[in-house]
Parts: structure tokens; C-alpha cells; sequence
């Protein structure tokens, strides 16, 4: 028997584990570390109570546990240390295989670059993030309530794989009214925000080593949906139109194309209507499949609405993915996939086994809030709040940055702000993020080497009052000019 289980005495200071967790992990570390080989008979109860100094029922209950999880067999004669199948040496070795092997992640894995940091989301000028002060929570309060009330405690178990069949009557009935979507509520699959809509389109309709063309720059979780499902990736570019592909590229056509055609990320240019219709008709004479991201077309700030691409022609090859993160608020983490009709019951019955249903209350809250006119309200309000803001986002902009050019203001939740090659916009931002606005670099958008004139910033607006706009773009300003001057003398 190892000295050290008999001969040091258990901690009794306060916070110090019970005296029935310490010693089962003493005989725990001394069987796996080979100080109790197999076949060793423990101590008896009453001598190990009196050598320690603890209960009898607890040195009992400890034997019964290491019985229990297979260290220990008990028998007539006492209680003996198990036969192992590994050797504990074997347990504590580290072999240069074991570094070089079990610590290298897969190689889609390694492919994938961080591009945003959790830390960083609550600072001011975030891309995406929506005024999360003035969501209606006491209207949120009333609708999970109802939800429940309705709902009882069925509410807490597993739901419709697909999502709750209320939610996606309401998600279909509002992409018919407000965005052109044809659908219904069958079509609709309720998914684990934008990101799950995405990664379930690549499983669903793609192969492994399949091709798979996305915006450049463009939104980096559909890369890393793509890279997951072991795709060969070719980046598009894009202008004032939108992506743009090339004639030769279809000599060897994707599977899955990736667009934002409503409001590019982070460009913020609008795909034209020629390039949309040219766009389906080139997907459906190759057989590929259109993702239509439409993350944030809610918030138009001049006119109407552009209707969904997806809505343009009867039974488009079109895959629409959409959220509630910016329409309502991101840890909500409900978003939806629109599958056309012509997927058929094949799709249905993967689903089924793909995905389980969870997040009831949530979903059937989100059903209420929408039934209720509470959504509808939220979203005008909205509207109005971010069509100021980015106003003043950009005069103040304007005024201290005269010489940029500025894009992307149409729509959504931010605008891009165009710098010069001397200017470069990794090292403002770094610089900007220390001074507590979380603006991005536009060419860290790029899937591979950043794009000629992909030099620039993305400024959020959404989660950032106007009032704080003039400080805040005149200390980006100095950002900007400092480094242009680093940069001047460096060279």
C-alpha cells in the first residue's frame, strides 16, 4: 500500500473537498499510476477508518465507487485493485507519435483562420450587431409566458426536428409578404442561427471534394461551412454589382454557390437583376445550388425592399438562409433554410435523422412575439433608429475623412469605408480595436490573398448610439493618420 493513502492526513479546511472525494482520488491516482499494480488487495475498512481517522461508512462508500467505475472488484476475501486492459505505463506515456499525432487537429480544421474574437463584440462600431438596448424585453417577457402557458411542460422536451410547425408558418408567411420568397411552410427548416442554415446546406447538397464558389471578399463562416465539408473553394470577386463570375469559370462549375445579393458582406453592393437572372439560369444548367444569404435585407434605408433572388422565378435552384440575429437579437441563435419544392420527401426524411428538435420554448416564444404584431413593430422601429444612425455615421465620416470613399450604406447594419494602399487596414484596425471601437479589416474578408482595392474598414452602426459618432470617427481619423504617416516613413 503506498505510503502517501495511509501516512498523509485528508484537508478538513473549509472549501476543501468532502473526505469521500479525496480519498477515492487518492486510489484512483494510485491504481492508474501503477502504485497499486492489479490483483493488490486494499486495506480493510476499519483499519483504513482508524489509519485515517474517518468514518467507517465513508472508506465504504469510497470501495463501493471504485467498484462501481471498474477499479476495483469486490469478493469474500475483501476488496482487490482490477485488472486493467492498459498498462498503467502504458497510460503516462507520451510517444513522439502521440505529439505529432492525437494533438494535430483535422486538416479542414487547420485550414480554418479565426476572424473575429467574442471579446471584441461589445465594442463600439461592431459590424452586425444590432441595439440590443432597445429590443423590447418586458414584450419578449410576455410572449415566452404565453408560450409556456400554451404550450405546458411539453414545452421543455424535444420538438419537431424541422422546427415548430408554428414558427415556420409564421417565418413564411412574413418571407412571402416581405421578401418575395415563394414558400411554404414546409419548405421552411428552422435551424441553430445562420451558421447551422449554412453548414446543413453543405450536407445536405454537397460532397465531399465537390467544388464551391463564394464572394471575395465575402462572409467568413460560410468558408469555414465549406471547409468543414471538405469542398474545394474558389473565391469570386466582387464590384459595385455584386459578384462577379467570369465566362471561363463555368468551364468547371461548382455545386454550391455562396451569394449575398441583397446587401454583399462586407461590400454592401447590390447583385444586379442581369446577374441574378444569369446567375440562375448558369446554377440550373450546371445543376448547381444558389445559398442566398439574406442576413440583414430587413433594414433597407432608401425605398423598398429588394425582393429576394430566390423569388425571381418559379422553383429557382435557390437555398435561402436567413436569421433573427440582427432583426432581433443574436443569442437568440434562430435562424431558417427555405429548401425549394422540388426537393421532395428524400430531404425531409436526412433532416429527420440529421437534426433534433430543441429550443421549443424559444421557438414557440418567437411565434408568439411574431403572431402578436410585436416583431412587425420591433422591425419598424428599427428601421427608422438605423436609417438615422447610419446617416450620421456617415456624415461624421465625411467630415473627418473626406478623401474615402464610402459604400454600403443602403442597407443593413454597417458601412465600408475605402483606404488607400499606403494606409493599411489590418494595422487600423488593431490600432482601433485598443482604442475600443471594433471596426474590421475589409481585406481580412478575403478567403485568400486579399483583392486589389479590398483595403478598407467596416463600421457597424447598429449597436452604437449617434451621439457617441463625432468622437468616436474623429479618434478613427487620427487611427488613420498615424498610420498613414508610419507607413510614409517606413517607406
Amino acid at each position: 500500500m503506498p505510503l502517501s493513502l495511509l501516512s498523509s492526513p485528508l484537508d478538513v479546511r473549509p472549501g476543501a473537498a468532502s473526505r469521500q472525494q479525496q480519498l477515492l482520488a487518492r486510489f484512483k491516482r494510485a491504481i492508474l499510476g501503477g502504485q497499486l499494480p492489479p490483483g493488490s488487495r486494499l486495506p480493510s475498512t476499519r483499519s483504513l477508518c482508524e489509519q485515517l481517522q474517518v468514518a467507517r461508512n465513508t472508506v465504504l462508500a469510497v470501495y463501493e465507487q471504485l467498484v462501481a467505475e471498474g477499479y476495483a472488484v469486490a469478493d469474500r476475501q475483501g476488496t482487490r485493485v482490477a485488472t486493467l486492459l492498459a498498462a498503467p505505463a502504458r497510460l503516462h506515456a507520451v510517444s513522439p507519435a502521440s505529439r505529432t499525432g492525437h494533438a494535430r487537429p483535422s486538416r479542414r480544421v487547420s485550414t480554418m483562420q479565426p476572424t473575429r474574437d467574442a471579446g471584441d463584440r461589445g465594442l463600439a462600431l461592431t459590424p452586425g450587431m444590432p441595439a440590443l438596448n432597445r429590443f423590447p424585453l418586458n414584450a419578449w417577457l410576455r410572449a415566452q409566458e404565453r408560450a409556456l402557458k400554451r404550450a405546458g411542460p411539453m414545452a421543455l422536451a424535444y420538438g419537431d426536428p424541422l422546427g415548430e410547425p408554428v414558427l415556420r408558418e409564421a417565418i413564411a408567411q412574413y418571407l412571402r409578404v416581405a421578401r418575395g420568397v415563394r414558400c411554404e411552410a414546409g419548405q421552411v427548416v428552422v435551424t441553430e442561427g445562420s451558421q447551422g442554415a449554412l453548414s446543413l446546406c453543405v450536407r445536405l447538397f454537397a460532397n465531399p471534394g465537390e467544388r464551391a464558389w463564394l464572394e471575395d471578399p465575402g462572409y467568413g463562416g460560410v468558408r469555414a461551412a465549406f471547409h468543414a465539408g471538405d469542398m474545394k473553394i474558389r473565391s469570386m470577386p466582387v464590384d459595385e454589382e455584386g459578384i462577379l463570375i467570369a465566362e471561363r469559370a463555368w468551364r468547371s462549375p461548382p455545386r454550391l454557390i455562396h451569394v449575398t445579393p441583397s446587401h454583399q458582406y462586407p461590400t454592401g453592393a447590390v447583385l444586379s437583376l442581369a446577374r441574378r437572372l444569369a446567375l440562375i439560369a448558369r446554377a440550373r444548367e450546371h445543376g448547381c445550388w444558389i445559398i442566398e444569404d439574406d442576413y440583414d435585407s430587413d433594414f433597407r434605408h432608401h425605398g423598398h425592399p429588394i425582393p429576394a433572388m430566390q423569388g425571381l422565378v418559379p422553383d429557382a435552384p435557390v437555398l435561402y438562409v436567413g436569421t433573427f440575429s440582427k432583426t432581433l437579437f443574436p443569442g437568440l441563435r434562430i435562424g431558417f433554410l427555405v429548401l425549394p419544392s422540388s426537393v421532395g420527401e428524400g430531404a425531409g426524411r436526412a433532416l429527420s435523422e440529421l437534426l433534433r428538435g430543441g429550443h421549443r420554448l424559444e421557438q414557440l416564444a418567437l411565434a408568439e412575439f411574431m403572431a402578436g404584431g410585436q416583431f412587425a413593430r420591433h422591425l419598424g422601429r428599427m428601421k427608422r433608429l438605423y436609417r438615422e444612425r447610419q446617416q450620421a455615421l456617415r456624415a461624421a465620416l465625411q467630415a473627418q475623412l473626406p478623401e474615402f470613399g464610402i459604400s454600403g450604406g443602403d442597407s443593413g447594419l454597417h458601412l465600408t469605408l475605402r483606404l488607400p494602399p499606403d494606409c493599411p487596414d489590418t494595422a487600423v484596425s488593431t490600432a482601433a480595436r485598443a482604442a475600443g471601437m471594433n471596426v474590421g479589416a475589409l481585406s481580412s474578408f478575403s478567403a485568400g490573398p486579399a483583392q486589389a482595392g479590398n483595403n478598407g474598414l467596416v463600421i457597424g452602426y447598429g449597436n452604437t448610439s449617434q451621439e457617441q459618432y463625432a468622437a468616436l470617427i474623429r479618434r478613427l481619423a487620427g487611427i488613420v493618420r498615424r498610420v498613414q504617416r508610419d507607413q510614409s516613413v517606413a517607406g
